[in-house]
Parts: structure tokens; sequence; C-alpha cells
């Protein structure tokens, strides 16, 4: 399994009474699929999942099932946890729960702060047990854990994992030395939106990207036009998806994302729950401008 282009982790849309509005959700996902994207990732960071109930987790990952399905999209999905024994088990059953899931995606264990050695071994056995691939998710920011490239080759070698959304706040060392040393078929995929240009610059694969919501057919020809080799393009392309980037990161994601697509009509409302708290109108009018400026 080979993992490349733009994924877009997909908000999870509210209605006006707070409950999660699933009709827009699957609109949402068509959308961004039809616009290019190679597919989406429910209950990733932006989709809220750490406030969503059960019933609402499953409900999503169904909506964005069903529209992969439809659409010939990649599913990932966002799983794992810091008790190791319920992480296994929940991999173990995710292909029987959700079929169309093309992969998982697993953060180091939150808060625990294992070290390198017991990340490694973490998610060894999580890709042991489980019945999908895996992509590391790693940002040290959230979790505590911090990973150099000797850690994360370690991890590009285990069998079951297949590529790690790179996501430490910018391009480090470790980036490039994981670039440069990584198997074949193992994709760096960059978390970062802002850094996704220099990110495939290096080789990078694609991106797992907010931003992605609100220009996602322009992030795809970002991603074309590396492939490609049409550097000019690139950079210019590259240039203005990157303050459209930092725009869309002005707030806590994903409240200014939010914001923007509840504006273009295409979620109806832009709430977030607590502890986030909605974008001010400034942050979204200018992640809007700048959105819309792309098509100009």
């Amino acid at each position: 399994m080979e993992l490349k282009g733009i994924y877009v982790p997909l908000v999870t849309p509210f209605a006006e009474d707070g409950s999660v509005a699933l009709d827009a959700l699957e609109k949402l996902a068509g959308s961004v699929l039809d616009d290019g994207a190679a597919g989406l990732v429910a209950l990733g960071t932006t989709g809220e999942p750490a406030t969503l109930s059960a019933e609402e987790r499953r409900a999503v990952v169904e909506v964005c099932a069903a529209v992969c399905a439809g659409r010939g999209g990649r599913l990932l999905v966002g799983a794992g946890g810091p008790d190791t024994r319920a992480a296994a088990e929940e991999l173990a059953g995710l292909r029987a729960r959700v079929p169309e899931a093309a992969a998982a995606l697993v953060t180091p264990p939150s808060f625990v702060r294992p070290g390198e050695a017991g990340t490694v071994a973490y998610f060894r056995a999580l890709a042991e047990a489980s019945s999908v691939p895996l992509v590391v998710y790693h940002i040290p920011y959230r979790t505590g854990q911090q990973l150099s490239a000797a850690a994360l080759l370690e991890l590009a070698a285990v069998p079951g994992v297949v590529g790690v959304k790179y996501a430490t706040g910018g391009l480090d060392e470790a980036a490039v030395e994981l670039l440069a040393g990584r198997p074949e078929g193992f994709a760096v995929l960059s978390g970062e939106d802002a850094f996704l240009p220099a990110l495939l610059a290096l080789g990078g694969a694609g991106g797992i990207l907010a931003s992605a919501h609100l220009a996602t057919a322009r992030f795809v020809e970002l991603a074309a036009a590396w492939e490609d080799g049409d550097v000019p393009r690139a950079r210019a392309l590259g240039h203005r998806l990157t303050a459209l980037a930092a725009a869309a990161f002005a707030a806590p994601n994903p409240a200014v994302v939010k914001g923007v697509l509840h504006a273009q009509g295409r979620i109806p409302t832009p709430d977030v729950r607590l502890p986030l708290l909605p974008a001010g109108p400034v942050e979204v009018a200018r992640a809007l401008e700048l959105a819309t400026g792309l098509d100009h």
C-alpha cells in the first residue's frame, strides 16, 4: 500500500442545536474528493474527536466510509490511545467495523511519554494486532513525545507501518534524515500545512492538511506540480498556499477552517465544542479572502 497525495482531515460540522450535521459532512466529504483529494481522514484532530460521543464518532466514520466507497477515495481513521491493550483491540476490529478503512492514523501515546524505545514497542504491538496498516501521527507538541530520525526510521521498518504524518511545527533535521533514509513504499506526509511545499520539494509523498478544506484543488495542483518537476509553478503556488495555511491556523484548529466553511455556505454553523472557541471575524475574513483569491 502506497499513500500519496492530499488527504483532508474532515471537520465535524455541527447543527444549530449542537448535534452533528451528518448531511453537511457528507456533502463536504464529497466535495473535497471531487476536487481531487486522494482521501479523507475521519476522527483526525481537525474533527474534534475528543468532544464527540462514541455514537457520534461511529456516525462520522460511517458517513466518510460511504463517501469514500462511492467516489474511490481512501479512508484513514483516527484510532489508538495510551492504553496499549485497548488500542490493539480497537485496531484488531477496525476492518470488520469499517471495511472501507485503508489505514489507521495513530499518535504515540499522549501524556505517558514512554521514550523512543517504548514508542517503537507500542507501534510494534499495535501493528501486529491491527487489521489495517498504520500511519504514525508524529505531533510531539500534542503527545509530549519527540522522536529522532533513528526512531522514525525504526518505525518505518516495522511491518504494517506504512507512513508518518509529520507535524513537528516545521521541518527539522530529523525530517530530512527520514526522507533520505526511508524504505521504499513508506510515505512521509506533511501534517504542517504551511510546510507542505518544502516537504514536497524534499520528496514527501503529500499531506494531511486541514487548510485543504478551503482550496482542495489547489493543494492537489501543488503536489502534482512537484511530481511533474514544474518548479516555477510549484514555487509560486506554494507561496500562496502557505499564506492561506498560516491564516487557517491563526486560531486553534479547526476554528478558522469552520468559520470559512460556514461563510461559504458549506456547513450550517461555525461552531466548535468547548474547550475550543469560535474564531474571530478578523481571522475568518482573512482566510476567506486568501481562499477566494486563489481562484483569480
